[in-house]
This record gives C-alpha cells, sequence and structure tokens, in this order.
C-alpha cells in the first residue's frame, strides 16, 4: 500500500514537470493560439542580417510591435529583404524610420529595433524601410581589431 502511494507521487510529479516543459518550450518559441491580431507588412533591406531568423522580435522603444516574417535574398542587390508584421494597432510609423538589427545581450539572438522619424506620412501595408543598419557581426570587429594590431 505504501509502494503504491509513493508511485502515484512520483508519477504526478513526473506528469507536473513534463507539462511545465512544454508550456515553457511553447512560451519561448513564439508560438500563440490566442485571438489573431490584425498585422500590416513592412519590408527592408539589409547588407548582412547577422544571424536574425524569422519570428524575431521587432520593438519600438523596446515595446514589442511586430515579429519577422520572412526573410529573403534580392537576386539583383544580393541583399537580404526582411518582411515584418507590425500589429495594426501601432500604426502612425513615419516613413523615415530606421531599422537596426540589434543584439539582445552580449550573446542574445537578433531582433529589429526601429527608430521613429519625424515625417507626417506614415507607412502603410507592404512600404519598404529605406533608412536601414546592419547587423554587427563580433566576429569581424575582432578580426579588424586583431589585423590593426599586426
Amino acid at each position: 500500500m505504501q509502494m503504491r502511494t509513493l508511485e502515484i507521487v512520483v508519477g504526478a510529479f513526473l506528469l507536473a514537470g513534463i507539462v511545465s516543459l512544454a508550456i515553457i518550450a511553447v512560451k519561448v518559441s513564439g508560438f500563440s493560439q490566442g485571438d489573431a491580431v490584425d498585422k500590416y507588412s513592412i519590408h527592408a533591406k539589409f547588407e548582412n542580417i547577422g544571424g536574425l531568423v524569422i519570428r524575431s522580435k521587432v520593438s519600438i522603444a523596446g515595446v514589442i510591435v511586430g515579429q519577422v516574417s520572412a526573410i529573403e535574398l534580392d537576386q539583383e542587390t544580393f541583399s537580404a529583404v526582411v518582411t515584418m508584421e507590425i500589429d495594426s494597432k501601432v500604426n502612425q510609423i513615419s516613413s523615415d524610420t530606421t531599422a537596426a538589427i540589434l543584439t539582445d545581450g552580449l550573446l542574445g539572438g537578433k531582433f529589429i529595433g526601429l527608430s521613429i522619424g519625424a515625417e507626417e506620412e506614415y507607412l502603410e501595408e507592404g512600404d519598404e524601410l529605406v533608412d536601414t543598419q546592419s547587423a554587427v557581426i563580433l566576429e569581424e570587429l575582432i578580426g579588424k581589431f586583431l589585423l590593426n594590431k599586426f
């Protein structure tokens, strides 16, 4: 009888651990089954995306306003074309906004930071951001530093 109770407690603990891991995996992956939020797409071209991936966050002043939905190569200019889905509630992004690929901490993932401009004309579905800043690649910086030293 005592052995059976112990087995039930261990089984319940194990089941709770598996459920917790599944919840954490869904939260970290950015996958959501919640209410669909209206979004609109904008594009930006970068010379180097340096590890940016689909579902990376897009933020304004540190507040997440969207995510990266597609990354493609422009066959004419050989630059990366990044498509971002922005929440429709954030509908006053000026046309001279700057997009920069930033790092979330020293070893963290990449995300796109938008710096709002001063134009009175706003971005709409399918528009393109012209002013972009590519990712800073740590290996390139180290290489330049080493080459300048020797």
